[in-house]
């Protein structure tokens, strides 16, 4: 008699896992029925990996970087699992060969304007995963359904025998001998958000359409189950985004190349500390949790459209407040004019180096004079040339990172003992701490969405459902 196994939701996690699980069973000569449920429509379908850029942190796609380890356990302040990671590194080449193998191609794409650790990226994003993985998953024999939350674990002696999804006035069970969640964080659950973030977390902005489907129901059946936790529950991936637009996560990653004000028309924070990807996150939690309004401005001058490419950085398709005098953008700021001239001027007074060593792609070090408070430590050229430019910016979440445990097979933890045949991958699991690592999100729902599909069939096979 055939198993069953059951994948919680459609992202790359999901999606790699159903695979992963189809083709192993297959090779294995094992039967298993393969059901993969998604809480959104299918024209909706795929979480946050649908309307994702998907980048991801390998020095090409056969290999990652020498120092990936260590940098994983770096940007999570040495307190992520160094196994994990190590599993992460290990089997990211072979899963990204996987992958290419079912039709999705990668490139090595520039990633905004500064640079970093060298990235790949899926040609067409992440809506290419969702549509390629999608139609493989269902050629393998996955039966995929959509419009099916999943809600609730059934349980018999002890055991995990299945979900239950919710329905219109009733229940649907689906039986199940192994799970793997891949339902993703609690971004888009409020009472969640407020109790782990405080009094406005409830109220930040979700990146994209397919955020509003996190809802945190995977976790909550998890911990109903006693697993452990995991990650920073006080730790989120925010950007800075562009209030205005319409677009899925238009972020606006220019602001280090100008000054930051606030409504009061005053900076607050050095906005060339670090890379824009090593600043972000602190700066927009400020702007959720500190900042009056929770929206500030970033200003510039005509100097911003000589630098190269800069539309790369700016995914809004509104075209930045602009004027010919700081007067004149003040007031259609609606922000003091007489503070906002005092700002910049200030700045300019410090900021009357050398702009031939301006580079907008590395820490240039063209840093502002001591006296300005706060300092400015890079790319720091004055604001003279007319017309002068804004963009309104706040935070919009992507996800958290609090999450459930998980160990380097993918197995769901509890006690630091696996829960047999439980499974999980991508957001709903823990592992990071402090800050994301930059482009790892969707590389690790890859690499542990197929190792869960792999240990869910090698546990049935063993007769253990």
């Amino acid at each position: 008699m055939a198993s069953n196994l059951v994948v919680v939701g459609q992202g790359a996690a999901g999606l790699s896992a159903a695979l992963a699980a189809a083709g192993e069973a297959r090779r294995r000569g094992v039967a298993v029925n393969v059901t993969l449920l998604e809480k959104a429509a299918e024209d909706q379908a795929g979480g946050n990996t649908r309307w994702s850029p998907s980048y991801m942190r390998m020095a090409s796609p056969d290999r990652v970087e020498p120092s990936f380890i260590h940098d994983m356990l770096e940007a999570t302040k040495f307190q992520g699992d160094e196994t994990y990671f190590a599993r992460l590194a290990a089997e990211a080449p072979a899963t990204v060969a996987w992958i290419k193998s079912h039709g999705v191609e990668f490139h090595q794409p520039t990633y905004y304007l500064a640079k970093g650790p060298p990235r790949i990226q899926p040609v067409g994003g992440g809506l290419a995963i969702i549509e390629t993985l999608s139609r493989a998953a269902k050629t393998a024999g996955v039966a995929v359904r959509y419009s099916s939350p999943v809600q609730a674990f059934i349980r018999e002696d002890e055991r995990i025998r299945g979900v239950e999804i919710a329905g219109e006035g009733a229940s649907r069970k689906v039986p199940a001998d192994a799970v793997i969640l891949a339902a993703g964080g609690f971004q888009a659950n409020p009472d969640m958000m407020r109790e782990h973030f405080g009094h406005g977390a409830d109220g930040i902005r979700l990146i994209s359409p397919g955020t509003r489907f996190n809802t945190g129901d995977g976790i909550r059946m998890a911990l109903g189950e006693g697993a452990d936790k995991s990650g920073d529950w006080n730790g989120m991936h925010i950007e800075p985004i562009d209030p205005r637009s319409r677009n899925s996560a238009p972020v606006v990653l220019v602001y280090p190349y100008g000054v930051v004000v606030d409504q009061s028309g005053r900076r607050f924070f050095d906005e060339g500390g670090g890379l824009v990807h090593e600043t972000w996150e602190a700066f927009s939690r400020s702007l959720q949790f500190e900042m009056p309004g929770r929206q500030a401005y970033a200003i510039f001058d005509k100097q911003l459209y000589d630098i190269p490419d800069w539309q790369r950085a700016v995914r809004s398709e509104v075209p930045p407040v602009e004027a010919n005098t700081l007067a004149e953008l003040a007031g259609k700021l609606g922000i003091d004019p007489r503070v906002v001239i005092d700002t910049v001027a200030n700045y300019d007074a410090s900021a009357a180096r050398d702009p031939a060593i301006f580079d907008a792609t590395r820490c240039d070090g063209l840093a502002a004079t001591r006296e300005l408070v706060p300092p400015k430590s890079n790319w720091a050229r004055p604001i003279i040339e007319p017309p002068f430019l804004a963009y309104p910016l706040i935070g919009a979440i992507a996800y958290t990172f609090g999450g459930i445990s998980t160990d380097d097979r993918a197995r769901v933890l509890r006690g630091g003992a696996p829960i047999p045949g439980l499974y999980a991958a991508g957001e709903i699991t823990g592992h990071f701490y402090g800050t994301a690592p930059n482009a790892v999100s969707v590389l690790r729902a890859f690499v542990f969405g197929r190792r869960a599909g792999l240990e869910a069939i090698e546990f049935l096979a063993a007769g253990a459902g």
